[in-house]
């Protein structure tokens, strides 16, 4: 019997996640977490990557990373590791996957996701994406309102990422349009602090977070 392959369609996006190296990831939650702040970067990653595949317009998820541990448990939820790092931190790496992704998927849309969104729901970065389509160059702001959860381009432009900081001005400076939905507050809530966490939490997190954040008490 002849297998056919399912292809997705062309306005399906692809999604690009950076994972910094586990033991020197999420270095704001020292104070809170110790030890196991690898542990909780590790959770925050397989939960924000399995929420991302679960959205019906994401077609694939990339990783960039060059931590062998959190590339293997990424790849068994499905996601496609980009290991080769160009090297000079999280700009050029995502300009890095950007490019892979472009490679497997000529002509179709593309994002920068972050890799802390434990308590992402597929159905808010859905709507994102949605509200993305279309606009060239689009962002979606934190929730404290200086950095950038997600930024998203076409299939005919460069995503160039500003990301770090004060990203949500460099990247409206950049020409890039700013999403302003009311409604997607798992797409906006990364974390870097235990008050982050606490927030993601009251939201609700994904179950590798859930069981991370369990072990800390």
């Amino acid at each position: 019997m002849t297998q056919h392959t399912v292809r997705p369609p062309r306005d399906a996006w692809s999604l690009v996640l950076p994972v910094k190296p586990l033991d020197r990831a999420k270095s704001r939650l020292a104070p809170f977490a110790g030890a196991r702040r690898g542990e909780l970067a590790l959770a925050f990653a397989l939960d924000t990557v399995a929420a991302a595949l679960a959205s019906p317009l994401v077609a694939q998820v990339l990783v960039v990373s060059q931590d062998p541990r959190a590339s293997e448990r990424l790849a068994a939820l499905g996601a496609v590791v980009v290991a080769d790092e160009p090297g000079g931190g999280l700009n050029p790496a995502l300009s890095h996957g950007a490019a892979h992704a472009r490679r497997l998927r000529p002509g179709t849309p593309l994002a920068a996701l972050s890799a802390d969104l434990p308590a992402l729901r597929p159905a808010e970065l859905t709507r994102v994406l949605a509200a993305a389509a279309g606009a060239g160059r689009a962002f979606l702001a934190d929730a404290p309102g200086a950095g950038t959860t997600l930024l998203a381009c076409d299939g005919h432009r460069l995503l160039a990422p500003a990301f770090g900081g004060a990203s949500r001005a460099r990247h409206a400076a950049g020409g890039a349009r700013e999403l302003t939905l009311a409604d997607v507050p798992s797409v906006r809530r990364d974390v870097d602090t235990g008050a982050d966490l606490a927030a993601a939490l009251a939201l609700g997190v994904g179950p590798h977070t859930r069981a991370a954040a369990a072990a800390l008490v």
